[in-house]
């Protein structure tokens, strides 16, 4: 015997893993059932649900500077807010099919992002814009410094800025793009070894490895791993930098949560969460890539367990 969640709290869960906003029949897909653990194994990356993935920032600046950043700067489609556990908020802003999701840091946490070269973690956001005037004209009317655009690869136009708590934002212009250009989201992680976090992306995580691109802003290889319309870039500047891996993180909504923490265990992929429910709706388990930077994996509960039920 099964009992159906409360509506409300099946919202909750959908907003939680961004699938209130994601396409039709996302949420059917969520609840499909199990891999057939016979067959060849299946790339984790096929078990994502939605056509992109999510991302969360912690933040300890203010919440309505930060809101302002993302929602009137930087003119994201803003979501509705939630309320978290220990009466804290989630602010959403909607790239695509994905999400951004601002949480206020830990109480006695003041980490910050830290310099692109000098640490590794979650280092860059990067979004995408038809028009080169409009961007600037947002970030002055606001009171911040207007983006010093330069050449970039792919014959656009970026600036790197930061929002009020420090977290580094890549700004591209990329004029004449079809609606899909403006829906992606691109990911900048900083590592430790190139080699060993290549290989959790391509082979563990099983996203598409893209062919190495030259950052001119960067100065330096960015290796590409996409899923739909999200890509992570990874690149090093070396080993034995300090690194962050609280302040941000990347979040996958998947149809078997069980399936990646066997495939975690079985690889020894650190944990960093266990296995679990999160509220009624949700179960979770968190993982650390090869330098610790989250790679959290939510999957939509449609029905729970009845007690004691066979």
């Amino acid at each position: 015997m099964t009992s159906r969640i409360a509506p409300r709290v099946l919202v909750y869960a959908l907003a939680l893993t961004g699938l209130a906003a994601g396409p039709p029949g996302s949420v059917h897909a969520a609840a499909q059932g199990h891999e057939n653990h016979d067959a060849k194994p299946l790339a984790l990356a096929s078990l994502v649900t939605p056509p992109s993935m999510n991302v969360f920032r912690r933040f300890t600046a203010d919440r309505a500077r930060m809101i302002e950043f993302y929602g009137d700067v930087l003119a994201l489609k803003p979501l509705a807010t939630l309320g978290m556990p220990g009466g804290s908020q989630m602010s959403r802003f909607q790239v695509g099919t994905s999400e951004i999701k601002l949480t206020g840091a830990a109480a006695g946490r003041n980490d910050k992002s830290g310099a692109i070269r000098e640490t590794t973690g979650l280092r860059v956001f990067t979004f995408f814009f038809p028009d080169e005037t409009m961007v600037p004209a947002r970030f002055t009317a606001h009171g911040y410094a207007a983006p010093a655009f330069g050449v970039r690869e792919g014959g656009t136009r970026g600036a790197m800025v930061r929002d009020p708590d420090g977290q580094w934002v890549e700004l591209v212009i990329a004029p004449g793009g079809s609606a899909d250009t403006y829906s992606q989201l691109e990911i900048g992680l900083t590592v430790s070894d190139l080699d060993k976090s290549r290989a959790f992306y391509r082979e563990f995580v099983g996203l598409d490895e893209l062919p190495p691109v030259e950052s001119v802003l960067l100065g330096t290889t960015k290796y590409p791993f996409r899923h739909g319309t999200t890509t992570i870039n990874v690149w090093s500047f070396g080993k034995g930098l300090p690194a962050n891996t609280y302040t941000a993180g990347i979040q996958y909504v998947v149809s078997d949560v069980a399936l990646v923490d066997e495939r975690a265990r079985a690889h020894g992929v650190t944990i960093t969460t266990p296995l679990g429910n999160f509220g009624a709706g949700l179960r979770t388990v968190w993982l650390g890539d090869p330098d610790g930077i989250t790679n959290y994996f939510a999957q939509l509960m449609r029905t729970t367990q009845a007690a004691g039920a066979r």
